[in-house]
């Protein structure tokens, strides 16, 4: 098991007013990833790490990050403004109930990519309702870039975003029912139906395809991107990330 903890301190914290200090207070981050994963899933969560300990040192927060999924508890969560899957789910029965505790108790939560798989042998009804009814159906490939549209730019979440810009190099998901569908579910990014038809082996061909949404019943996010090492090359894409995690901490 692997651990980082990055941490800032405010010195004049005692100056400001309380209600501004609430504010200023640094956030707890933690982030939950394999190693026995897909290579090119894992190579994306330790960059992931590496991109969220430099974000935590200019904004407030602190991060731990532990291949150790039975720290997936009640009492390791406490405290825990925002927990990330960086590259899958839990699987014990133990880990998945403390998660569903932490998100229907307020918690936030950020998935990456294949965080966010699911079919008809991961039995776990609950977090197919919390990712807004949203089962995976197919894959694009090989990683490719893509043109990504932005849906409202009025959103807080994408408020920092130009209306269309290109995502790097991932595996692009298509799932069904389409999420959009679900009534509590707001999408985000889609991919461009300019990026049709998508793939060489797998493709993605037509269709509503979301690839960043939010289930309004949750302070949650699921975002497709996550696949390989290309991920964190985009500025305007890295931007987004860093809003996203203030967002999901409650701070935007």
């Amino acid at each position: 098991m692997r651990r980082l903890s990055c941490s800032l301190v405010f010195l004049a914290l005692s100056a400001v007013p309380a209600s501004a200090a609430d504010t200023a207070r640094p956030f707890r981050v933690l982030a939950f990833y394999s190693t026995h994963a897909e290579p090119d899933h894992v190579e994306f969560a330790e960059q992931a790490v590496r991109f969220y300990a430099d974000a935590a040192t200019r904004r407030h927060f602190t991060l731990e990050a532990t291949t150790n999924w039975d720290d997936l508890t009640p009492q390791r969560l406490k405290g825990i403004d925002v927990v990330l899957f960086l590259n899958e789910s839990p699987h014990a029965p133990a880990q998945r109930t403390a998660f569903e505790n932490y998100m229907e108790s307020g918690g936030g939560w950020i998935g990456f990519h294949a965080a966010g798989y699911n079919d008809a042998d991961t039995g776990w009804p609950w977090f197919v309702r919390f990712l807004g009814g949203a089962i995976f159906q197919g894959n694009s490939w090989p990683p490719l870039p893509a043109t990504v549209e932005v849906d409202d730019r009025t959103d807080p979440l994408t408020r920092h975003l130009p209306p269309r810009f290109v995502s790097p190099d991932n595996e692009w998901y298509s799932w069904w029912p389409d999420p959009r569908s679900t009534p509590g579910v707001r999408v985000l990014l889609t991919l461009s139906p300019s990026n049709y038809p998508i793939g060489m082996k797998e493709t993605i061909v037509s269709g509503d395809v979301p690839i960043v949404w939010t289930n309004t019943r949750y302070r949650m996010l699921y975002v497709n991107m996550g696949h390989g090492d290309k991920i964190f090359t985009e500025p305007v894409q890295n931007t987004f990330f860093e809003d996203a995690l203030l967002w999901a901490a409650g701070r935007r």
